[in-house]
């Protein structure tokens, strides 16, 4: 049996990271996996194993986590200070924000946040040096080596580690526009939502006040607060008392990160026809945990394997590059190779616009393992030996939705702020707003990267985010919608 159900193997494999290059949170630095503490099954012992190698093709490009830093912590760390020995005993962490039985992959993998963590971590080891990492939770760590995994992990080298939801810190990503509420009482909240829609009426201010102002962790815990005090679902409710994108909105930010994520991948797959963009949009910026994650849930949710889906929905070239990126096996080291990126450069340059047709599997092969560090710095390289961007060359030679991927790849490794900018004003220009899309991007960023969202998305069109909203939505949705980017409330 594997932990929580998932099906998956124990522990999770990634490309080894860098020790020099602080991870970033996966979904916001408010998203924290079950851990390991409430789990029947008793935790794996600590082995000494060799680091899986790099995947073909990326051996000299250990990768970099993504452009942007993630958000604040929104919980204090631990203040204890564990003396220099051995031997230790910890305390349990408090109890997680997401319910046991929704099969959420533990985030315990070298080299990844999984967001703010409570209580105390230990690494325990024999050797020369030592280590010492500081966040939420603190660790203490001697040996030859490193250690690898979250929860209990492994160590390599000359020692063993054994964290208890020890974290190093995350790096922010950017600056998240809804944060932790402070003086959280999701007792108190569970309350005033069930009065906000008991008897007549629905006072739908207080939904917003309370639901757009809240971290999605903070709404899990709201939830299980509302099912234990009134024995209703709080979701069920919320769909009984609203209505249309305002109802859309307050379900989508109700449920968890993972299962929403899962929900919006399900849906450009169902019936007849497929969203592409929505893959797109999911699959080519999200980071290899989160990939990894929204996979083993995907199965859990749907009874299906999310490649099996996507290779049955898609064909061709874009059909491989979604393959490629569902396999969340991108080198995240950091470490950057000038002379491989010049060599890469050169390579891109034959499979496109030196020759006749085009060698896709190239450009697949380079945009989906190589970090993004090291990816910039191809970019770079090409520009100096074309004279024009990648970008152009990839319009040039490709169409259709593997153009749309790999762009996509481009733009996030650029400036991902500006790629879900263009995400925004896709979604409210022309004739009609996609209202999905809308919602999609605004609840996946606000808490990660919105405020630098607003910025691009100002500095490309000219004109604020709230202008665009304001003249593309009305009524509660619109006020639901301007709390969730940080704005105030029009008149």
């Amino acid at each position: 049996m594997y932990p929580f159900g998932t099906g998956a193997g124990y522990p999770p494999q990634y490309p080894p990271t860098s020790n020099n290059e602080p991870p970033r949170a996966p979904f916001g630095a408010g998203w924290v996996p079950p851990m390991q503490q409430n789990s029947p099954y008793p935790p794996p012992t600590a082995t000494h194993q060799t680091p899986a190698p790099y995947p073909p093709m990326s051996a000299p490009y250990p990768a970099a986590p993504a452009p942007y830093p993630t958000s604040n912590h929104p919980y204090p760390s631990a203040s204890s200070q564990q003396p220099h020995h051995h031997h230790h005993q910890y305390q349990p962490v408090s109890n997680t924000p997401y319910p046991m039985d929704r099969g959420f992959t533990p985030a315990m993998t070298a080299g990844y946040d999984a967001g703010p963590g409570y209580g105390h971590g230990y690494r325990h080891g024999h050797g020369q040096g030592q280590q010492q990492w500081q966040g939420q939770g603190q660790g203490h760590g001697y040996g030859h080596g490193h250690g690898q995994g979250y929860g209990y992990g492994q160590g390599h080298g000359h020692g063993q580690e054994h964290a208890h939801r020890s974290f190093p810190p995350a790096h922010r990503e950017g600056t998240p526009t809804v944060l932790p509420a402070q003086d959280f009482d999701p007792v108190k909240d569970a309350h005033d939502l069930r009065k906000a829609m008991k008897g007549f009426g629905t006072d739908e201010n207080a939904l917003i006040n309370i639901i757009c102002r809240r971290t999605n962790e903070q709404r899990q815990e709201i939830q299980r607060q509302f099912k234990t005090h009134f024995g209703k679902d709080l979701i069920e409710d919320i769909k009984s008392e609203t209505s249309g994108n305002f109802e859309k909105l307050l379900v989508g930010l109700l449920r968890p990160i993972v299962d929403f994520y899962c929900a919006e991948l399900n849906d450009a797959m169902a019936g007849i026809g497929t969203d592409e963009t929505v893959l797109i949009e999911i699959l080519c910026t999200l980071s290899n945990m989160e990939i990894y994650t929204i996979k083993n849930q995907y199965l859990r949710l749907y009874g299906a394997h999310l490649e099996s889906e996507l290779k049955s929905e898609t064909s061709g070239n874009f059909k491989r590059l979604l393959t490629s990126l569902c396999t969340a096996a991108r080198d995240e080291s950091g470490r950057v190779d000038p002379a491989a990126a010049k060599d890469d450069a050169r390579e891109l340059l034959k499979a496109g616009e030196l020759r006749v047709g085009t060698d896709e599997s190239m450009f697949n092969m380079i945009l989906c393992q190589r970090n993004y560090q090291q990816l910039k710095m191809i970019f770079q390289e090409y520009e100096s030996i074309t004279g024009h961007s990648l970008e152009k060359a990839i319009k040039k030679e490709f169409s259709g939705d593997i153009m749309e991927g790999l762009i996509a790849i481009y733009k996030c490794v650029t400036n991902k702020a500006e790629y879900f900018a263009s995400r925004l004003h896709k979604s409210m220009a022309g004739i009609g707003t996609n209202d999905t899309q809308l919602i999609r991007v605004i609840i996946t960023r606000c808490e990660i990267d919105m405020t630098e969202i607003k910025v691009a998305f100002e500095r490309l069109y000219g004109k604020s985010l709230k202008s665009w909203i304001k003249g593309d939505t009305s009524g509660h949705y619109k006020h639901a919608l301007y709390a969730l980017v940080g704005e105030q409330r029009s008149s």
